[in-house]
């Protein structure tokens, strides 16, 4: 166990809330929030929703909610996030608790790809009309 730069995390989430904005321009089903460290500064956000909302406009360009629920499957995501800022770094394969999942990542170094569970997706929360999150 490890702990967790808030910094860091925080800063892809900013990534991972720019993808979203990004996909539900373009009509694509939410991105699926993977990673434990991630979403916990997410949730830690979200007891501030003045500061939560200015900070997904600021990066998402619009409020954002955090919508439960889960999945399983390939992490639809990841290539855009490789062409904006390059490979995934290792928060993304971290869990909660500071947990480096090795073997996760190692998959992903091997193959470019993240096959992954989920519990969460952002969800447009502006009055965008968004399509539905599909990730099955």
């Amino acid at each position: 166990m490890s702990t967790i730069d808030t910094g860091t995390a925080l800063d892809e989430l900013g990534r991972f809330f720019k993808i979203a904005g990004e996909r539900f321009d373009a009509g694509l089903s939410a991105p699926q929030m993977f990673s434990g460290a991630v979403d916990q500064a997410w949730h830690r956000l979200t007891e501030s929703p003045a500061v939560h909302d200015e900070f997904a406009a600021e990066h998402a360009g619009r409020r954002l909610d955090h919508v439960e629920g889960g999945g399983a499957g390939r992490i639809e995501w990841v290539d855009a996030y490789t062409e904006a800022y390059g490979p995934l770094p290792e928060i993304w394969f971290t869990a909660a608790d500071g947990t480096l999942d090795t073997e996760l990542l190692g998959r992903y170094r091997d193959t470019g790809r993240v096959w992954a569970e989920w519990n969460c997706s952002p969800a447009p929360g502006d009055g965008d009309l968004a399509p539905a999150a599909s990730y099955l």
